[in-house]
């Protein structure tokens, strides 16, 4: 949409624009990108575990990465996203399965975060310490999973996503991430949303000298960061400010116009996405049954029964001997 269309664009928003992914390409520059937008699949998340405050940011801004990087699959399965450290989130998990099913849980030590509380904003180092981040494609049934793991080293969760991009994948990238609390109808509630942007280069392009690409190496640049197009489409994109990735009265068509009217902006079909667990009784029941029985023996309870916790959605499923409660 070019700016003489803003009243088309506006017409065209979803009601909302909440809980979508919507997949969007700048038109003078051909730059491609995804803004997503979180309301009800965010907060039923991350208030079901009544995680603190700094989790809850964190967490949050891994299920809106994970669907910006999901909602990108081209085919029947998932995206896991998931982080290993030392640090006091030692562990986090957030996977986007297809066609837009989002589910995730952190693990934290809740003693030290407790001994850094009230001395201000925790500082990515002493929050995620040293470790990895690893994003992880599963086709499902019998093709192989791939996998990409970057170091997360006192950064933030964008910085080591924007690693993994310039490494693994030499594409210029952009991401920002935002996560707040949202006071509406006299209750708060967790939003989530993000940003991506990808310089992919145009279809029949000129190719890269070995000059230019040996020129991009000396300086530490991935092929395509230095380009006029990119350039002036990153400098827009990085004027955005969190609380326009959250605002739900701000359409996500709205505020792509607001930061590329410039360059023209041409939105696609948006995906919606929503919170969903896979657990279920017969799937726990089917986990139990690959255990021996001196392993089970161990898990029982007094009265013999076996307690098992989705650590996803909180749901609890209790088997008693002899039947099911």
């Amino acid at each position: 949409m070019s700016g003489r269309d803003e009243p088309a664009a506006r017409r065209a928003s979803s009601a909302q624009g909440d809980d979508i992914v919507l997949p969007f390409q700048t038109e003078r520059s051909g730059v491609a990108g995804r803004i997503v937008r979180l309301g009800t699949a965010a907060d039923t998340i991350l208030a079901r575990h009544d995680y603190p405050d700094v989790v809850c940011g964190a967490l949050g801004e891994a299920l809106a990465l994970t669907a910006l990087l999901g909602s990108a699959l081209k085919f029947e399965g998932k995206l896991i996203l998931q982080t290993k450290t030392d640090g006091i989130l030692g562990f986090l998990v957030a996977d986007f399965e297809v066609p837009g099913r989002l589910r995730g849980y952190a693990s934290f030590d809740a003693e030290r975060l407790a001994a850094v509380a009230g001395a201000g904003a925790i500082a990515p180092a002493v929050l995620w310490g040293h470790g990895h981040l690893a994003m992880t494609i599963d086709p499902g049934g019998d093709m192989d999973r791939t996998q990409g793991v970057v170091a997360l080293e006192g950064v933030s969760l964008s910085d080591a996503a924007l690693s993994y991009f310039r490494q693994s994948e030499q594409l210029p990238t952009l991401i920002r991430l935002a996560v707040a609390r949202h006071y509406s109808a006299g209750v708060w509630q967790w939003r989530a949303g993000g940003l991506l942007l990808q310089h992919v280069g145009r279809e029949g392009g000129t190719a890269r000298s070995p000059g230019e690409i040996a020129e991009a190496e000396e300086l530490g640049l991935v092929i395509g960061e230095t380009d006029d197009d990119w350039t002036r489409v990153a400098l827009l994109a990085a004027t955005v400010e969190d609380h326009e990735l959250l605002d739900p009265t701000l359409a996500p068509e709205r505020l792509l116009y607001r930061l590329f009217h410039e360059e023209g902006v041409r939105v696609f079909q948006p995906r919606s996405v929503a919170e969903h667990c896979r657990c279920s009784r017969e799937r726990v029941a089917s986990m139990l049954g690959s255990f021996g029985a001196e392993e089970l023996a161990d898990m029982r309870e007094a009265d013999g029964a076996i307690t098992v916790k989705c650590e996803f959605c909180n749901t609890s499923y209790r088997f008693v001997p002899g039947g099911s409660s």
